[in-house]
């Protein structure tokens, strides 16, 4: 997972926002393929994709802003709306949902105050289900910003989102 260290809370479309997005479109400048990449690292950089980046985008690549749509939303690595600094996804799979991934689920709501795939009001946490992490022998498990948290419990949540805050 890219680095957040540069998010940028709202893009207002200034020329600051436009001059990143330039960094980012003059490393593809020429390369065939590469809508995919420049929304990648503009993502990286926003930690979503706000519409005036999209809509620079589209101005300054010649893509139709209908096209740029197409992919965004066409692949599940891209986001449309503000997320938060923690990304948490919380395995909702068969090995966890035997071992009790529901009530971890239902933990994390409570606790940060918000249901899967929504993000806290200070931003501080985006919560989301994922189908597997592939770490079944450690079930129930989540993830937070790739780290991978296993043999969860209640008991165990608050502690482990306090090194996240």
């Amino acid at each position: 997972m890219a680095s957040q260290a540069t998010n940028i809370a709202v893009v207002g479309g200034t020329d600051a926002d436009h001059a990143k997005i330039d960094i980012i479109l003059k490393k593809y400048e020429g390369q065939k393929g590469s809508l995919i990449p420049i929304l990648q690292d503009t993502q990286d950089l926003y930690n979503y994709l706000p519409r005036k980046a999209l809509e620079y985008i589209a101005e300054q690549t010649g893509n139709p802003i209908s096209a740029i749509y197409g992919v965004v939303t066409f692949y599940s690595q891209f986001h449309l709306n503000p997320r938060g600094r923690n990304i948490v996804r919380v395995c909702q799979g068969t090995a966890c949902h035997v071992r009790g991934g529901k009530t971890i689920l239902e933990t994390m709501e409570k606790a940060l105050g918000v249901k899967a795939g929504h993000t806290t009001d200070d931003a501080r946490f985006t919560l989301e289900t994922i189908a597997c992490l592939g770490a079944c022998g450690m079930a129930p498990v989540m993830q937070i910003n790739g780290e991978t948290h296993g043999r969860l419990t209640p008991e165990i949540i608050p502690e482990i989102l306090a090194k996240y805050k």
